[in-house]
Formats: structure tokens, C-alpha cells, sequence
């Protein structure tokens, strides 16, 4: 219904009764200037003013009558003033409102009341009595210290997509890695190796080597011959990193980073031309190697203590990746205890209790400290899994202190007893059964045995099947080779073994495998 055709009392929501002051209302009009009503000649005379909801007179239609003199007007006036005034109460009740603002936006407004004095400074007290009282508890209980507006730690049971977004300081992430990088990285070296062409080439062994290591092994690929001397051009094979530990010219790096080479160069922070540097020592099972510079007063970094980092803390690696001398990456600790083999042309690197990191490690890396907050190193860079994200391992210090002078003195390394009983298994299938006429396929096969080995002294043979261990049933010999490897050296074991359908009993002296030269024993992988 358009707004300008509703009734006072649809607009407005109540309506009036006419009653005495409709009429003294009139007299007053009528005795005014003309100019102050202008509808006068189209209203009635009984009939009030009726306002819109935009504050503007609304016409109420009507036929045009003779407007009345101003006598009869005032004689009117005096007449209602005497009589009695019937009241109709109206269907709500009466408030009186003033219009503030004009046109559509107006608002209603109440009239204010008056206030008193006394109120009004009642009012202010309580003010500031209440806050005094939150300035002095504010003060007291520091609310507004750093630490009370710090993100809240996120619990179990809180959800994290409703926790509001806060503009707080991050106190987790490290700031001093830049001041890490500063003092560490001069002491870290990059080491470029050179062989002598002789017509060798690679191997399928070589991209399994640089899937972890992120480098290819010291072949050249045969490009030159040395014409059966011994001597030929030098060629670059490899590049990687390292770390002087003593200011004399010591440096610790990684076995396969200059494995086989006939040149070593290591280039220095402040120094224009690459030092020669000697290899003093080198272990291929622990893939450690030390080298020696001439010179006196370089900077070193401290060997830290692996074993006091967790899972979680902040690690920085600094390296040589692909050439690009000392590059700072970092990351986290992601796990401790790793064990990964990797085979190359020499063998199998079996690493244990490898350092775990998501911090950046590319070829070139191997042999660079990964450092602790503290600017001491934890580890070494080694490996790196080409087919993931963020995998990389480094040999922790728990490793190379145990090690250390043993490589700077070039003296043997004493190997930590492996144990073994030299022979190679097989887990049982239904036609490896079926031949041998055994019942069921539980058990391992024994394929060959080392001779002289604790399982050839104990008259173990090939072909023979071995379902347990002292009572206990291993179903496969991955299970059977584990609870081998739980042993000691010198401990006495029971194998229960079958042999030409008859179950008998081997007594077998569990030994030593760094005594036996071989590979193709039980415990290859140990």
C-alpha cells in the first residue's frame, strides 16, 4: 500500500480521539494569519492534520467549504471552553514524540528528561571509582604484558579452524640463523676431487649412488687412457663439502666424497688459491674420512652432542649444493635412529642411527655440518633420497666422536662385533616344499654355508630347514635372521631343523661376521 493513501493510525501505529484540544486548537488557527494553514480550504473543520511518515502535511480530500469569519471562529472557541468535554480514550496509549532530521531518513526521538545535579555527579563518582579500581587491578594482575596477548597453545580437544587469527609475535621459529650462519660459515670448506683418466666406466651401481648420495661415484666415464703408465690427465669427478674441526687444517667429510680419488682440493673462506690436502684416514662402513691442510689460525666449529637434540628442534645445514659455495638451509630434527643401505661399486654402506632432517640437502651437501642452535655440529650430511621430499640423513657425532682420533692418527677402526652363524636362507615356498617333501611352507631354507663358519662347524647343510630357535617358531627368514641378530658373539643357540623328512637338534656358536670375508652369509644387512 503506498505510504502516501495509509490512514494516522496504519502509519503511526496508534491513533487519537478527537476531544476539547482539537478545538482550541482551531480557534488558535483561526485567529492567525492565513499564511500559517495552507490546507485550510481543503480540510474539514472537524478533522486534525495527518502526518506521513516522512514529516510532511498529508491532504485529506474533501469537498471545498466556506471557510467561516473570524467572529464566528472566536464565538465557537468561547462556546466549547464552556461545556463539558467528552474524552474518547484511545486504542493506545498516548506518548509525546518530536520529529528529528527531515525527509526519508527522520527518526523518532522521546523528549529527555531533566536531569539533576546531584544525579549527574552521582554518575561521575561511580565512573571514576570503577575505573580506578580496572587501572589497579590491571596493574596488578599485568594483563597487559607481551606474554598475555602470546597465541594460545592449541589443545586436543580445541578446535583450530575457530581460534582467531592474532597479529602476536612468533616466538617459535628461531630468529639468530643469520648470526649461525655468520660465525659457522667460514669454517665450512668446499672439497673438489680429481682421478686420473685410465678408460673406466660406470656401473649400473652408479645411479643407485647418486639416488642417495646426490652425486655420481669418482668415475670419469673413460674419457682419456693413461696408456698403461699409471698416469693421465686429471679429470674432475665429484664435489662436496666438509668442516675444519681443529685450527691446524683438520677436516671431517664423508668417505665416498673423495673416495678414490688421486686429487684433493679444498677451497677456504678468505683464501684466493684451493689448498692441497692430504687424506689422513677414511672408514667405508661408517663413510668418514679425515683430511689435512697446511696452515695454522682457520676457523673451526665445535663437534656437539647429537644425543642431547630431539625430534623438533631447529637444524641448520650449510653446504655447497651443485656449486653454489655455502648455502644455509633449515629445517627440523624429523627422527633419530634411521638405518638405510646403500650399495655402490665397492659394496653396501649399511649406516644406523643416521640423523633424520627436512632441511635442504642437495648434491654437494655431503660432508657439511648440520648445526644446532647453539652453532655446534650434530651431524654430518650424507644421504639424501632423490624420490622424496625432504628426506636427507646425516651421521650424528655420537658416531664420529667414537671414531675421530682413530681417522686423524690413520689407525685401524675397531668394528663393534656383528652377530652370525654363515649361512644364506631362503623362505620356504609351496614347490620348494613339495620337492623336499615337507608339510606346510613354515621355515627357512638353507641355501649354502660359508665354510668355517659357526653354521659349518655345527654340520648345518644346505637344504636343510630350519623351523625354529630354541623352541620358539620362526616362520620366515627374515623373522629367524632378526632374532639371530638379538644375540651375542659367543652365545650357544639350538636350531630345530629338518632334514630328509627326520627333525633334529644343531647346537651353533653364534660368531663374529667382521671375521669372515664375505657377503653371501645370513646377515648381510645386518
Amino acid at each position: 500500500m503506498d505510504d502516501q493513501n495509509k490512514k494516522p493510525d496504519d502509519m503511526q501505529g496508534f491513533s487519537y480521539g478527537q476531544d476539547n484540544r482539537q478545538e482550541r486548537h482551531d480557534a488558535e488557527r483561526a485567529s492567525q494569519p492565513e499564511r500559517d494553514d495552507p490546507y485550510a480550504g481543503v480540510r474539514r473543520a472537524s478533522e486534525p492534520y495527518s502526518f506521513g511518515p516522512f514529516g510532511r502535511p498529508q491532504p485529506v480530500q474533501a469537498e471545498r467549504m466556506e471557510e467561516p469569519s473570524a467572529e464566528a471562529l472566536q464565538e465557537q472557541a468561547q462556546d466549547s471552553a464552556e461545556q463539558q468535554t467528552e474524552v474518547v480514550t484511545a486504542s493506545r496509549e498516548y506518548r509525546p514524540f518530536t520529529v528529528s532530521g527531515s525527509g526519508r531518513g527522520g527518526s523518532w526521538q522521546t523528549p529527555p528528561r531533566r536531569t539533576s545535579l546531584r544525579a549527574v555527579f552521582a554518575s561521575f563518582m561511580v565512573g571514576v571509582v570503577a575505573v580506578g579500581g580496572l587501572m589497579f587491578a590491571a596493574d596488578r594482575g599485568n594483563w597487559f604484558s607481551q606474554d598475555t596477548f602470546a597465541a594460545p597453545a592449541v589443545t586436543a580437544t580445541a578446535k583450530t579452524a575457530s581460534n582467531p587469527v592474532g597479529n602476536t609475535a612468533d616466538v617459535v621459529r628461531p630468529n639468530n640463523i643469520a648470526k649461525i650462519f655468520e660465525q659457522a660459515s667460514p669454517a665450512v670448506v668446499k672439497i673438489e676431487t680429481s682421478v686420473k683418466s685410465n678408460g673406466r666406466s660406470n656401473s649400473s651401481m652408479d645411479d643407485l649412488f647418486e639416488q642417495f648420495f646426490g652425486q655420481s661415484p669418482n668415475d670419469n666415464g673413460g674419457n682419456g687412457s693413461d696408456n698403461g703408465s699409471g698416469s693421465g690427465t686429471l679429470q674432475p669427478s665429484g664435489m662436496g663439502s666438509g668442516f675444519l674441526f681443529e685450527s691446524d687444517g683438520y677436516i671431517l667429510t664423508n668417505q665416498h666424497v673423495i673416495a678414490d680419488a688421486d686429487d684433493i682440493e679444498v677451497t677456504v673462506v678468505g683464501h684466493n688459491k684451493p689448498f692441497k690436502a692430504k687424506l689422513l684416514g677414511s672408514s667405508y662402513d661408517l663413510d668418514l674420512a679425515v683430511l689435512k691442510i697446511e696452515g695454522t689460525g682457520f676457523p673451526t666449529l665445535k663437534l656437539g652432542n647429537s644425543g642431547s637434540s630431539n625430534m623438533g628442534d631447529w637444524v641448520v645445514a650449510i653446504g655447497n649444493p651443485y656449486g653454489f659455495d655455502h648455502t644455509v638451509t633449515v629445517g627440523v630434527l624429523s627422527s633419530n635412529e634411521r638405518e638405510i643401505s646403500i650399495p655402490d661399486s665397492q659394496g653396501t654402506r649399511n649406516y644406523q642411527h643416521l640423523l633424520q632432517t627436512d632441511a635442504s640437502i642437495n648434491p654437494g651437501n655431503s660432508g657439511g655440518p648440520l648445526l644446532n642452535l647453539n652453532g655446534e655440529v650434530i651431524g654430518i650430511n650424507t644421504a639424501v633420497s632423490s624420490q622424496a621430499q625432504g628426506i636427507g640423513f646425516a651421521i650424528p657425532t655420537s658416531t664420529i666422536s667414537e671414531v675421530l682420533q682413530n681417522l686423524k692418527n690413520n689407525t685401524s677402526i675397531p668394528k663393534k662385533p656383528v652377530p652370525f652363524i654363515g649361512a644364506t636362507l631362503m623362505t620356504m615356498t609351496p614347490d620348494i616344499a613339495d620337492k623336499l617333501g615337507v608339510s606346510g611352507t613354515t621355515g627357512s631354507l638353507v641355501r649354502d654355508v660359508v665354510f668355517g663358519s659357526p653354521a659349518y662347524k655345527a654340520d648345518l647343510r644346505a637344504y636343510d630347514v630350519i623351523t625354529g630357535m630354541d623352541g620358539t617358531s620362526y616362520k620366515d627368514n627374515e623373522s629367524l635372521i632378526t632374532a639371530i641378530q638379538k644375540k651375542n658373539v659367543g652365545d650357544k643357540v639350538k636350531l630345530n631343523v629338518i632334514r630328509n623328512g627326520q627333525k633334529i637338534d644343531l647346537t651353533v656358536t653364534i660368531g663374529d661376521k667382521n671375521k669372515f670375508q664375505t657377503n653371501d652369509d645370513l646377515n648381510s644387512n645386518p
